[in-house]
């Protein structure tokens, strides 16, 4: 398995991906007002891992440049099929990684990754690209599966077994404390971690972070 597959098993994936209901409606509504709240008019922000827009689409009218990427060619096309009837000004959709992000980009006020990080396959170096792609004091907002929360039955049997028949992508296995730990050595100060789910804990936490100052 590589990169490559993990964006073949989403392009495949991608229209059922569109159709599906989110499970926890109030509990995305919440990430969302609560990311809304950090953001600012004026500010220039970039989202990993966008999926098919959704996110997007709800927060990019409230700042002044929004740039929303995805490694799933297929993901991104639903996502400006959704944006062409009713464009946003200053909302980009493009296909990248953020390792592929040159700097013609420049630096971002904030960078989203919602159901992200434990996709990545170096989490480490990823977070590190995070950190580059940022202005000074700007403003890292993850939520994401933490694995390492969650039934050792899923991650140990269920998870290997459904990648090995390719109903699965990859997915990393750390617990909320191991992910607050990577993003602090990554040179962020975690400012909250929050729970937004209404429905129980889903063992996604709401982690929002700022670039901390050097020297």
């Amino acid at each position: 398995m590589s990169v490559a597959s993990d964006a073949r098993f989403w392009d495949r994936s991608s229209r059922n991906y569109a159709k599906s209901v989110i499970a926890d409606q109030d509990g995305y509504d919440r990430t969302l007002e609560r990311t809304r709240s950090l953001l600012g008019s004026a500010d220039h922000v970039l989202e990993l891992g966008c999926g098919t827009g959704t996110t997007a689409l709800r927060l990019a009218g409230g700042v002044r440049g929004y740039l929303a990427t995805d490694f799933s060619p297929a993901m991104i096309a639903i996502a400006e099929e959704k944006h062409a009837p009713v464009p946003v000004p200053g909302l980009e959709f493009r296909t990248a990684t953020v390792e592929a992000l040159g700097s013609d980009v420049g630096l971002f006020n904030a960078v989203l990754g919602f159901n992200y990080l434990h996709l990545v396959r170096d989490l480490p170096g990823t977070l590190r690209c995070i950190h580059g792609l940022l202005a000074p004091a700007g403003l890292f907002i993850s939520k994401t599966p933490c694995l390492g929360d969650m039934n050792p039955l899923i991650r140990l049997a269920l998870l290997p077994a459904m990648r090995a028949i390719g109903m699965a992508p990859y997915a990393g296995s750390f617990n909320t404390k191991e992910l607050g730990r990577c993003i602090a050595l990554a040179g962020f100060d975690i400012l909250a971690v929050e729970n937004h789910t209404t429905k129980g804990n889903d063992n996604r936490p709401y982690i929002a972070a700022r670039k901390a100052n050097v020297g």
